[in-house]
């Protein structure tokens, strides 16, 4: 499949409060996010051309700010303005937004408390993030070396540029060993998350799921929780030893852009996609096409 370039499409983004043409919206090589990872971002996903959770986002972009010492300066009402704005003019149906905010170039050092914040958002059609059969059959994920630092070296619950170095790293390795993606462990050596998701493993019916200690509590995996506790699912979130793969009937990933994604394999474990997995699929994808659950 051939995808466009993302710095040359047509349409418009959003950009420090106006709606500007998409190649235009640039920023100089010297801006201090680029250098030393000062930004932070979204990710939210549009269902028949509304937002889901898009005001629980937006307040997450705010808080992820916070963490690193900057403030947003567009209201979380106004940020919700401009994407429902932005969508409609992009005429996205079924895609992504991507909402950032970073640090300018007002200054070139490593203190970036004299730097303007800059906020953008762009969205594009984007149905799935794994294309084929990986709904049914679920994805391959293989044990990374790189793990999730503790919360007193990094800024864990921010949806923070800086951190997904670790991810890019651990992802370009799993698909150069022929997997989907990656399995992170933290700095303890408990299992973590995937590159952009969280993890569940269903044992014995239940589902068990790391503690988001060390890692981004996500929208997703917090509304799949909530909808496991509708569907009388038992639900236990505790410290998940990498030996406990090998107990699971299920395993799957959530987050905005993966949904609800089943995995057939880990390294040397291999799952079905059971009915659990199946039954929280269903029961996420009729939600976030109900409009009055929708922020």
């Amino acid at each position: 499949m051939t995808v466009l370039p993302f710095d040359d499409r047509d349409g418009v983004l959003w950009y420090d409060g106006a709606f500007v043409p998409w190649r235009e919206a640039t920023l100089h090589v010297l801006s201090h996010g680029l250098h030393y990872g000062g930004g932070v971002f979204e990710g939210q996903r549009v269902y028949g051309g509304t937002v889901f959770k898009l005001t629980e986002h937006n307040e997450r972009l705010h808080s992820s700010a916070r963490e690193l010492g900057f403030a947003i300066p567009f209201t979380v009402s106004a940020l919700d303005d401009a994407t429902r704005e932005l969508v409609r003019r992009q005429n996205i149906t079924d895609g992504y937004v991507r909402p950032v905010a970073w640090r300018g170039s007002e200054q070139m050092s490593v203190s970036g408390a004299g730097a303007r914040v800059h906020v953008a958002i762009a969205t594009w059609e984007w149905p799935r993030v794994f294309a084929g059969s990986s709904q049914d059959q679920g994805i391959s994920l293989g044990m990374s070396r790189w793990r999730r630092p503790a919360p007193d070296t990094a800024p864990v619950q921010a949806k923070a540029a800086s951190l997904y170095n670790i991810c890019t790293l651990a992802r370009d390795e799993a698909e150069a060993a022929g997997h989907d993606d990656a399995l992170l462990l933290d700095h303890r050596g408990l299992l973590a998350e995937a590159t952009g998701a969280n993890l569940f493993l269903v044992i014995d019916g239940a589902l068990h799921t790391p503690v988001p200690d060390t890692f981004l509590d996500g929208i997703t995996r917090q509304t799949v929780i909530g909808l496991a506790h509708d569907l009388d699912i038992e639900v236990h979130e505790r410290p998940l030893t990498p030996d406990v793969l090998a107990e699971a009937d299920e395993v799957f990933l959530t987050g905005t852009a993966y949904e609800v994604q089943p995995v057939r394999a880990v390294d040397g474990h291999d799952y079905g996609v059971g009915k659990v997995t199946r039954a929280l699929a269903e029961a996420y994808a009729r939600l976030v096409r109900t409009p009055a659950d929708q922020g």
